[in-house]
């Protein structure tokens, strides 16, 4: 998104009132909306939940608990929560800490996947009363899961499959701008940055979408943006809702969820977070450097969907990672996909969710 800067800036200079870019599309009302006014827009029924964690975040979650009522379309009518990780716009509160505080952002993927999914996997299942849920995950959402599955047995066996969308362990052939990062020197990358939150979602973000990226001229440059970020489809992409992604995207995470992700890159290793020291990383995991991460040790079901064209999941990384799961029970790799088609291509749910869905409804118990 950092070269979306210049078009703010040429937005400013020239004005959005007299259609120098051109007119803008019709905006969509969800970008206005919370989560629980989207899941409503489309007809279905939600409920909001809190879950805390065992060091104290506030996470919200949402429910989808039922289909449609009285719809004419097929409704698969599945029980759905949507949850959500330290730092995000949705869950941003914790019982000791101020968000405004250094010590509520010293965390990374590992705590996501240490506190944040088995808070909100417990939760879930005395809410719900299910003894075993499915667990989808996109991009991070994977990477929190090959952690959490195979180091807590409890909490892998109340999953009865892992769907797993532009998996992401190593990322050792990512060339995504995004991975560049790892090229700046951590105590830099501070100094840049902070040492608190990174990519918070702001009134800019909103302002891209609805006055820049709406603009019928500024489809190509909007998109190309993104590409370089994800990888390249642009058959796949609906540009007319541009605003909606742009006003809940990027939804923020740890300056230190970040510098983890570096650390990956320039490692190629799927590890823990180092803390800069043998001193400090004997205080976290009483040994002298972060331990690694071991997937094959996950004996969770598993489906895999992975894309041609991510430049963040890179195809290379995604083969490396295949042969370690050892209950893989499918996989697809869908040849024109980037990193974000998982999750709004036009032909999502012909490519990955019908097929998603229908796995599920065998596995019933």
């Amino acid at each position: 998104m950092w070269s979306l800067l210049a078009v703010a800036s040429l937005i400013s200079a020239f004005g959005t009132t007299h259609g120098f870019l051109g007119k803008v599309a019709s905006e969509s009302p969800e970008a206005h909306m919370n989560i629980n006014q989207m899941i409503s827009y489309w007809g279905y029924p939600s409920e909001e939940y809190e879950v805390v964690t065992e060091d104290g975040y506030i996470l919200g979650i949402f429910r989808i608990p039922h289909g449609k009522k009285n719809s004419e379309n097929k409704d698969a009518g599945y029980d759905v929560w949507l949850g959500n990780s330290r730092g995000n716009t949705w869950s941003r509160r914790n019982l000791y800490y101020s968000p405004d505080s250094v010590e509520f952002w010293a965390f990374s993927f590992d705590e996501m996947a240490k506190y944040d999914l088995p808070a909100t996997i417990d939760f879930i299942v005395k809410k719900t009363g299910q003894e075993k849920i499915h667990y989808v995950g996109h991009s991070q959402g994977t990477t929190i899961g090959f952690i959490a599955f195979s180091t807590n047995p409890t909490l892998a066996r109340r999953i009865k499959t892992f769907y797993a969308l532009a998996p992401v362990a190593t990322v050792k052939y990512a060339t995504s701008l995004l991975t560049k990062l790892s090229l700046i020197p951590s105590p830099l990358f501070k100094i840049i940055f902070g040492n608190r939150i990174f990519l918070p979602h702001n009134f800019f973000y909103g302002f891209l979408g609805t006055e820049v990226c709406s603009r019928e001229l500024m489809d190509l440059l909007c998109s190309n943006a993104l590409f370089i970020m994800c990888g390249f489809d642009s058959k796949n992409l609906n540009t007319s809702r541009f605003d909606v992604y742009l006003a809940h995207n990027p939804a923020g995470t740890s300056v230190q969820d970040v510098l983890h992700w570096a650390q990956a890159a320039r490692s190629g290793k799927f590890q823990a977070f180092d803390w800069g020291s043998p001193f400090q990383n004997m205080k976290h995991y009483n040994q002298r450097t972060p331990p690694y991460y071991n997937v094959t040790a996950m004996s969770v079901p598993i489906a895999v969907w992975n894309g041609g064209n991510d430049i963040l999941a890179d195809p290379h990384d995604v083969n490396i990672l295949l042969p370690k799961l050892s209950n893989l029970i499918y996989h697809k790799e869908i040849l024109p996909y980037n990193h974000l088609d998982f999750i709004w291509a036009i032909n999502a749910p012909q490519e990955v969710y019908n097929e998603m869905v229908s796995m599920m409804s065998e596995d019933k118990e």
